[in-house]
């Protein structure tokens, strides 16, 4: 199945959308909101089902063609959004080019923090930043949303409560994390309002690409119109979706609509590409000894998108432009 949420009212108004992305129609009999239909996700997601086989069928006489420009993020805030970094490989790298050691705990714990869910950015709508020298960043990850996941969940009990996923761009300043980290109390402004693919998947439209707990496909980012990187999302992934969610519920429960991210995606074979490009500068300090690709400027554009086998968008586009907000 496959839901979206259209750019009306803070919290959206969901919509089913066709499994090819081409047609949607109104649920607000069902669930008015995304977040309303995971409060009762047991009961309400058979109807959404229900109306999923209808609209694939052809049978939606209210159906209407689907603009992924109209949508909002498909939760345009929520209750709860904790990003992982489960592609230890990239941690490794980013601390090996300044010269530091990876603590060895880093393989078996995972590192996790909470972002600020309040205000996402749709995924069609500009990412407005207030100066360029604050180091703009994407980061390409994918995301799960769960429903109500009991506080001491096993990663076991932790993936029946995987409802939905997503793409993510967790935008970065990565000049401002230095300052941030140096005073021992984690992220704030250089984690300003991530955005979401805009169509959110149940794990079974992924077909054979969806097991052990990971994506296997390749993550795809442009940046400018230019292929940037498409790393394999199941590759590499230390710490797979209900390890980081069992992580997130150690010591709290997890209500529904928490959204839980993957972290920048990222491979041992650099061939791919990168999802972010912190990734690619720390390669070229590397092999050049000093990093040569700047950050996200004024009007650049960054596209995240997913396929299937066959070539079909699965999520939707994540296609945004960098703008100055001193201009609005």
């Amino acid at each position: 199945m496959k839901l979206a949420s259209l750019n009306q009212g803070r919290d959206g108004a969901l919509v089913v959308v066709s499994r090819d992305l081409t047609r949607a129609v109104r649920v607000a009999q069902i669930a008015p909101t995304l977040q309303a239909a995971l409060d009762d996700w047991a009961s309400k997601r058979p109807q959404l089902e229900a109306v999923y086989q209808r609209l694939n069928d052809g049978l939606e006489t209210a159906a209407f063609d689907f603009d992924q420009g109209a949508c909002h993020s498909p939760l345009p805030r929520a209750y709860h959004w904790a990003d992982g970094s489960a592609y230890v490989n990239h941690v490794e790298l980013v601390r090996k080019a300044r010269g530091a050691e990876m603590p060895e705990s880093f393989w078996h714990d995972p590192l996790m923090y909470q972002g600020g869910s309040d205000t996402f950015i749709a995924p069609h709508a500009p990412i407005r930043m207030g100066d360029e020298a604050w180091g703009i960043d994407l980061e390409a990850e994918l995301a799960v949303i769960t429903d109500d996941v009991p506080m001491g969940a096993t990663p076991a009990q932790a993936a029946g409560h995987i409802q939905l996923l997503m793409l993510v761009n967790d935008v970065s300043l990565r000049n401002l994390i230095p300052g941030e980290l140096g005073k021992g109390f984690g992220f704030y402004q250089s984690k300003p309002s991530s955005s979401f693919s805009p169509v959110a998947v149940t794990p079974d439209e992924l077909g054979d690409s969806w097991r052990d707990g990971r994506v296997h496909r390749p993550l795809v980012s442009h940046i400018n119109g230019a292929l940037f990187g498409q790393p394999d999302a199941g590759t590499d992934m230390t710490f797979d979706f209900p390890t980081l969610i069992a992580h997130a519920a150690r010591t709290r429960p997890l209500g529904s609509g928490t959204i839980i991210g993957s972290g920048t995606v990222s491979n041992y074979d650099r061939s791919a590409g990168s999802s972010c490009l912190a990734e690619k500068r720390m390669l070229e300090v590397i092999e050049h000894g000093e990093a040569k690709t700047p950050f996200l400027k004024f009007g650049d554009r960054v596209r995240i998108e997913m396929f299937d086998a066959g070539g079909a968008s699965i999520f939707g586009a994540i296609d945004q432009v960098v703008e100055s907000y001193n201009d609005h």
